[in-house]
This record gives C-alpha cells, sequence and structure tokens, in this order.
C-alpha cells in the first residue's frame, strides 16, 4: 500500500501541480485582447509574447535536459520560480504599458519555466510506473491540455468582475508558485533509482552540444519530424478555432471548453492505449490516419459548399476540432515512451529535451503559417489544405524512418 501510495505523491500528484500550473499558457487567447487594449498596442504584436513562450519551452527543454536529468529538484525549483517571476513580471509591464517588457517575461523568462516544469517530473513518472509508462506520462501531460479548461473560466470570471488586469496576472503568480512548489518538494524518483555517474570531461562546450548528435540517428530525425509537423498543423488548426465555431453558428466558449478536454483526453487515452501495442509508433499513424481523414473530409466540404452553419458543416467542422485537439495532445503524451522505447531510460530527460525542440520551432511556424494563409487568400480552407499536406508527409516520414524499437544507442 505504501508503495502504490508513493507512486502518487512522489511522481503522479507533483507532476499534475507542475503542469495544471504551466498548462495555463494556453489560455493566452483568454485575455491577449485585453493586453492590447491595455497598454494600446496591436493585438499581433501582443501574440509574440505566446509565441515567444512556446520557442522558450522547447529551447530550454532542449538544453537543459541534462540538468533535469541530473536534479530534479534543481529543475523544478527553478521552473517554479520562473513561471512566477514571469507571471508577475508581465503584471508589472501591464501596468507600465510596456510591450517589450511584456515579451521577455511572459515570453522569455516564463518560457523557461514552462520548459524545465514541462520536463521534470516526465522521467520520475516513468521510473515509478514502469509497465505503465505511457499512462502514466499521459496523466501528467493530460495536467498540461487540462489546464486551460480549468483554467479559462476562472480568469474570465476574475476578468468580468472588473478585477484590472495586472491584478489578476499577480494573483495567478502567486497561485501558481505555490502549487508548483509543492510539486518540487513532493517530487522524488524512486530509492532504488541511481543516476549513472557521467564521466567528467576536459571539453564541457563540446559534450554540451554533443547531446544533438542524436540526430545522426533516422528514428530520432524521424521522430522529430513528425512531432514538429503534428504541432504545427495542431496550432494551425487551433488558432483558427474560433473563427470556425463562430461561422457554424455555435458559441465558442462551450465548443473550446470542449476541445481543451478532447485534448487532454488525447494525452491520457492515446498514450495508455500505446502500453497495449507492441510497436507504441502505431499509435503516432493512428493519430495521423484520423487526422489526415477528418481534414480530407473539411476540405472538400470547404471547396464545395464551404462552412455555414448547416448540419452537415457542423458536425464536419466540430469533428474537425476535436480530432486534431486528441492528436496534438496524443502526440505529446506518447513522445517521450516512445523514445525511451527506442533509446533505453539511461538519458531519456536530454533526448527528451532535445525532441521538445521540435515544439519551440513549431511555435514560431504553426500560428504564423495560418495568419498568413488566412491573411493573403482570406479563406479558411487553404490552412486546411496546407496542413493536409504536412499531415501526408508526416505519415510517410513515420513509415520509412521510424521502425519498431530496437534500443538503438546514442
Amino acid at each position: 500500500m505504501k508503495k502504490w501510495s508513493n507512486k502518487w505523491t512522489r511522481a503522479a500528484i507533483p507532476a499534475l501541480l507542475l503542469h495544471c500550473s504551466i498548462g495555463t499558457v494556453y489560455c493566452w487567447s483568454t485575455f491577449k485582447a485585453n493586453i492590447a487594449s491595455y497598454i494600446g498596442a496591436g493585438v499581433g504584436d501582443v501574440e509574440w509574447a505566446f509565441s515567444l513562450a512556446i520557442f522558450f519551452l522547447g529551447m530550454s527543454a532542449a538544453f537543459a535536459g541534462n540538468v533535469v536529468e541530473k536534479n530534479i529538484h534543481k529543475s523544478s525549483l527553478i521552473a517554479a520560480i520562473c513561471f512566477a517571476v514571469g507571471l508577475a513580471g508581465t503584471a508589472l509591464f501591464i501596468m507600465l504599458k510596456s510591450l517589450v517588457g511584456i515579451l521577455v517575461c511572459y515570453g522569455c523568462i516564463m518560457g523557461v519555466g514552462l520548459g524545465l516544469g514541462y520536463l521534470s517530473p516526465v522521467k520520475t513518472l516513468m521510473l515509478w510506473f514502469k509497465d505503465k509508462k505511457g499512462l502514466a506520462t499521459g496523466l501528467a501531460v493530460a495536467g498540461f491540455g487540462a489546464a486551460k479548461a480549468i483554467a479559462t473560466p476562472i480568469m474570465t470570471a476574475m476578468l468580468d468582475s472588473g478585477m484590472e488586469l495586472p491584478t489578476m496576472f499577480f494573483i495567478l503568480a502567486g497561485v501558481y508558485f505555490v502549487m508548483m512548489i509543492v510539486g518540487h518538494l513532493l517530487l522524488k524518483k524512486p530509492d532504488g533509482w541511481h543516476e549513472e555517474e557521467a564521466p567528467k570531461s576536459e571539453h564541457p562546450v563540446r559534450d554540451f552540444f554533443g547531446k544533438f548528435k542524436v540526430f545522426k540517428d533516422k528514428t530520432f530525425v524521424g521522430v522529430w519530424i513528425v512531432f514538429y509537423i503534428n504541432i504545427t498543423c495542431g496550432l494551425a488548426i487551433i488558432a483558427n478555432e474560433k473563427s470556425m465555431i463562430s461561422t457554424i453558428g455555435l458559441e465558442y466558449a462551450l465548443i473550446g471548453t470542449l476541445c481543451a478536454i478532447f485534448n487532454a483526453g488525447g494525452r491520457l487515452g492515446y498514450s495508455a492505449v500505446a502500453d497495449h501495442m507492441k510497436d507504441r509508433n502505431t499509435i503516432y499513424k493512428i493519430i495521423l490516419a484520423s487526422q489526415i481523414a477528418i481534414t480530407t473530409i473539411a476540405l472538400i466540404l470547404a471547396f464545395t459548399t464551404g462552412l455555414d452553419n448547416s448540419l452537415l458543416s457542423v458536425i464536419i467542422v466540430l469533428a474537425l476540432v476535436f480530432v486534431v485537439n486528441a492528436g496534438y495532445g496524443g502526440g505529446f503524451s506518447n513522445l517521450p515512451t516512445l523514445l525511451s522505447d527506442h533509446f533505453g531510460m539511461k538519458s531519456i530527460s536530454t533526448l527528451h529535451g532535445v525532441a521538445l525542440s521540435a515544439w519551440a520551432f513549431a511555435g514560431l511556424t504553426g500560428n504564423q503559417m495560418a495568419s498568413l494563409i488566412t491573411g493573403a487568400t482570406g479563406d479558411i480552407k487553404f490552412v486546411f489544405l496546407a496542413t493536409l499536406v504536412l499531415y501526408l508527409i508526416a505519415m510517410v516520414v513515420n513509415l520509412l524512418l521510424i521502425k519498431p524499437a530496437g534500443h538503438e544507442k546514442v
């Protein structure tokens, strides 16, 4: 009983506390217009804060994976401090009406907290739940996806009550700092696990960049490309959710919450199912196949009758946003376990961090790709076309480069 309890108190619960805090980065659309209005800037200019946050998330995970590998308590503490300071700094610079300050605090400082906070509990979860690694990581990463569904109505209520925008950010900084510090204090690897001491090197700079030698492995390259495309396409569709839902005549508030639930459900469900598959990569093929199918149907509808408030349009648009959200989330939760199947557990935090660099670049390209296409054409159907082509490329890469796991050496 004690051993079972430790799985939750030392791994699952702290992981949820960390991920449910940092996952609120996806609440950005709730208040970005408010920030732009408050400081007198354009929404497009303010939008860069979110893009930078995702970029620094991915890059901090890529470059700090070895820190997480060596000391999860140091990495989770830095994550809590950076995330809270980023939010509090954002509040301060909103008061000062400084766009640059907001970009630095919300985008750069908070982004580092996001990356380290995301990565810190993953290996610990897989060590505690050896037989259900996918379920364990899916549970925590589902917290990241569910954070939007939980926090959005709370933030909306705070703003609707007349609360000043900076005040809301100061409150959020305090609440999430407490949650993350509790998660930091609880997080602990199993007693029987001891990290191997890495030999001391005379060339620390060379070793620092040496982790990227994994890009010489075609399996890792394939995983990275598929992961990057899945996020890029997901962000392109998710960025247009609100306009598509409005086009079919539905209120976005409820549908947006359902999208967040599908996102979280995909993170948990796809990873739990993958635990029972001989080749975990099969789940990525299922995710891509479902996305290709529904995007093709939506594209045909858009090019023939167009999107309107007809029953057919409602069904297809809802199916599109739900399927894409579920696959977007499932891609995240299956990444660390797929990497561990191929490369083992020894350096999984480092490898997972390097793979998350795909998230960094997708954060800079997904939303912007959709904005450029809709800005140039004025029609969402060309976004469907672009994402369909990318999904097909991802499927080809998956089939050609990612073979069944054989514990490749890095």
